[in-house]
C-alpha cells in the first residue's frame, strides 16, 4: 500500500501510487516483463491433436536439438524472460537518454489524498512505476517457481499460437466457515473476501466469455423471418449459462476504472471492450462489434449470502442489434444465479427465473423460464423452455432444452388443435476437456482470455498483478496486493467523491469513465453506458493518457 509520507512532486512521481505512463514505452515496458521467452513445439507421436508449446527453463535440457548449449532462461511455467547482457542495457539506457531529451515537459492531472498522489496516465511520464509493478511479480515468480516441473503450458504465447490451458489450481485447504460466517445475510459484493474463493479472471473477462457461440448471432443475422431470428437469439442467451454449473469460484471484481479488450476479428469474428464504470453496486459496461451484429451491456448485480447458498442478482439490460436498415433490436435482463451448497456438500451453480426478449422493432417477444431442478442437485436436468409471441400475443414458436448442454426449437403450425413443426436444434454445448477440472473448469476461451498482447491500455485485466499471481498459484502474494490494490482504490474513490459537485445515480460520483458515457436508452427508457466509439483509434495510435494508473 502506498506510503502516507510528504507528497512528491510531478517531476519526481512516486512510483507506488498513481503515476503516469510513458505511451511510446507502454507497450515494450508492460510486455517484457512477460513475453521474452524461447518456445520448443511439443506434437503427438501421430502429429495430430493441438501443438502444445513449452519454453526453455533452467530445469529442462541444457542442450538444443542441434546438440549446441542452450541459454539458460527464467520459469518457464511464469514468464521465461531472457536476461540483457551489459553492453545490451548500456545502448538501451543511452538510447533512452537520447529520447527523453526529446520529451516535453510532464502534463499530469495530479490528485492527492492524505499524503496519497496519483494521476491520470499522459503521454509525456516516465513509465517507472509500471515498471516496477511488472518486475516485482516477474522477480517474484521466478524465485518461487524457478525448479517448477510443470512446464508444459507457458503463461502467454503469440497471437497466433494461443495457449489452451492454465496451470494447475493449488489444493489450498481453507476454513470456509471463519470467513462466511460474517457475511450471512449480506451483500457479498461489499465483502473482502481472498483469492481462495477467486478464479484468475476479472469480472470483465468473465463477460466476454457470453460470445462463445457467437455463432448463432451469425446464423440469426442471416434470417429474415423475425419469428425465426428471436429463436435463435433466445439460443444465444441461453448459451452464455452453459458453464456456470461446473465454474463454482468468483471472479475478480474490477477495479474502478479498469478495462479488458477482447480482439478475435481474424478467427472468430468479434471483438468487445469492456470497462469498470462504476464501484458500488459493482457495474461494468461492455460493447462487443461482430461482422453483422453489435451487442452491448451493462452488467451490475447485487447479491445476498444465506446460510449454504449464494444468490446472485443481475440488474444491467442487453442489448443486441443486427445490421442493416432494417435490422431488428432485441434487449433483455439475465437471470439470477444461485450457488448452493457453500458451507456443507458439493458446490453446484444452478439458474432460475424468468428472461423476457423484445424485439423493438416489430414488438416480437420470447419469454423463457428457467426450472429450479426437481431433485438430484447439479445432476437433476436443468430444463429450459421458451414461447415466442408476436405484438398480438399470439404464439408463433416454442422453445425447449437444457441450458447447459442443448437448444431446441419448433415453429407453432396450429394453436387449437396443437400442430407443431420438425424440431430443430438451434446449440449443442463444447465440452471443455476431462482435465479441464484441474484448472477451474476453464473452457478453451477462458484459458485463453487471461493472454498477456502488445499495445493493450495499461489498465488491462491481464496487467493486475494479484490476479498474476493467483493464476501462477502464489495465493499468499496474490491476497497481499489484492488488498493493496483495494486500498488504494479506495483512497482514490474518496478523492473523486470529494471533488464531486454532483450526483447522478448510476454514475460514480467525481469519475468520468474513459470509454464509455452515460445515457438514458431511447427504446428501453433504462440509464445505461454506452460505448463512445474511441478505444480502437486511441490503441492504434497508442494513446492511453485518459486511463488512470490502477496497478502500481
Amino acid at each position: 500500500m502506498a506510503t502516507t509520507s510528504k507528497p512528491k512532486t510531478a517531476e519526481k512521481p512516486n512510483d507506488d501510487l498513481y503515476t503516469g505512463v510513458d505511451n511510446n514505452r507502454v507497450s515494450s515496458e508492460h510486455i517484457s516483463a512477460y513475453t521474452e521467452y524461447s518456445t520448443e513445439k511439443r506434437v503427438n507421436d501421430n502429429g495430430a491433436s493441438p501443438t502444445k508449446v513449452r519454453l526453455a527453463c533452467d530445469s529442462d535440457s541444457s542442450f538444443n536439438q542441434d546438440n549446441s548449449p542452450r541459454e539458460k532462461k527464467g520459469c518457464c511455467k511464469c514468464f521465461g524472460f531472457k536476461k540483457k547482457t551489459k553492453s545490451q542495457e548500456k545502448t538501451e539506457t543511452m538510447d533512452q537518454g537520447e529520447k527523453s531529451s526529446e520529451v516535453a515537459a510532464p502534463d499530469k492531472t495530479n490528485f492527492k489524498d492524505d499524503g496519497v498522489q496519483f494521476s491520470k496516465i499522459s503521454s509525456n511520464v516516465s513509465s517507472k512505476a509500471q515498471s516496477k509493478v511488472q518486475s516485482k511479480v516477474k522477480s517474484k515468480i521466478q524465485s518461487t517457481h524457478q525448479s517448477s516441473e510443470n512446464t508444459q503450458y507457458p503463461l502467454f504465447q503469440t497471437p497466433t499460437v494461443r495457449r489452451i490451458r492454465i496451470p494447475d489450481r493449488p489444493n489450498i485447504s481453507l476454513n470456509l466457515w471463519t470467513i462466511m460466517k460474517n457475511c450471512i445475510g449480506k451483500d457479498i459484493t461489499k465483502m473482502p473476501l481472498p483469492v481462495n474463493f477467486s478464479e484468475p479472471l476479472s469480472m470483465l473477462q468473465r463477460l466476454t466469455e457470453d460470445y462463445e457461440y457467437s455463432d448463432i448471432l451469425n446464423i440469426a443475422s442471416k434470417i429474415d423471418n423475425s419469428y425465426e431470428q428471436m429463436v435463435y437469439v433466445a439460443a444465444f442467451t441461453i448459451s452464455s449459462y452453459a458453464t456456470t454449473t461446473v465454474r463454482t469460484n468468483k471472479p475478480f471484481n474490477p477495479l474502478l476504472g479498469e478495462t479488458f479488450e477482447c480482439d478475435r476479428s481474424k478467427d472468430l469474428g468479434w471483438k468487445c471492450i469492456n470497462e469498470k464504470v462504476v464501484h458500488h453496486p459493482p457495474c461494468i459496461a461492455q460493447h462487443c462489434e461482430g461482422k453483422s451484429w453489435t451487442c452491448w451491456q451493462q452488467f451490475s448485480m447485487t447479491s445476498k449470502f444465506h446460510t449454504n447458498s449464494l444468490n446472485v442478482i443481475p440488474l444491467g439490460t442487453s442489448r443486441l442489434q443486427f445490421s442493416g436498415e432494417e435490422g431488428n433490436s432485441y434487449s433483455w435482463r439475465k437471470i439470477s444465479t444461485i450457488v448452493h451448497n457453500i458451507m456443507f456438500g458439493k458446490l453446484w451453480v444452478g439458474q432460475e427465473g424468468e428472461m423476457t426478449i423484445v424485439n423493438h422493432v416489430d414488438g416480437t417477444n420470447c419469454v423463457l423460464k428457467y426450472f429450479p431442478p426437481e431433485s438430484g442437485g447439479n445432476d437433476a436436468p436443468k430444463k429450459v423452455a421458451g414461447e415466442v409471441f408476436n405484438k398480438k400475443g399470439e404464439l408463433k414458436w416454442k422453445v425447449t432444452g437444457l441450458w447447459d448442454s442443448i437448444v431446441e426449437a419448433c415453429e407453432v403450425l396450429q394453436i387449437s388443435p396443437e400442430k407443431l413443426g420438425p424440431k430443430r436444434k438451434l446449440w449443442s454445448r463444447a465440452y471443455p476437456p476431462a482435465e479441464s477440472e484441474k484448472y477451474y473448469n476453464f473452457t478453451e476461451l477462458a484459458c485463453q482470455l487471461n493472454e498477456l498482447e502488445e499495445g493493450i491500455a495499461p489498465t488491462d485485466s491481464r496487467l493486475r498483478p494479484d490476479q498474476r499471481f493467483m493464476e501462477n498459484a502464489l495465493w499468499d502474494e496474490a491476497n497481499n496486493e489484492k488488498r493493496r490494490l483495494e486500498d488504494k482504490q479506495r483512497a482514490a474513490r474518496r478523492k473523486f467523491s470529494q471533488d464531486s459537485k454532483t450526483n447522478v445515480d448510476g454514475v460514480e460520483p467525481g469519475y468520468t469513465p474513459a470509454w464509455f458515457k452515460h445515457i438514458t436508452d431511447p427504446q428501453t427508457g433504462i440509464s445505461l453506458h454506452i460505448y463512445n466509439g474511441e478505444y480502437w483509434s486511441c490503441k492504434d495510435k497508442q494513446d492511453w493518457s485518459r486511463c488512470l494508473d490502477i496497478y502500481s
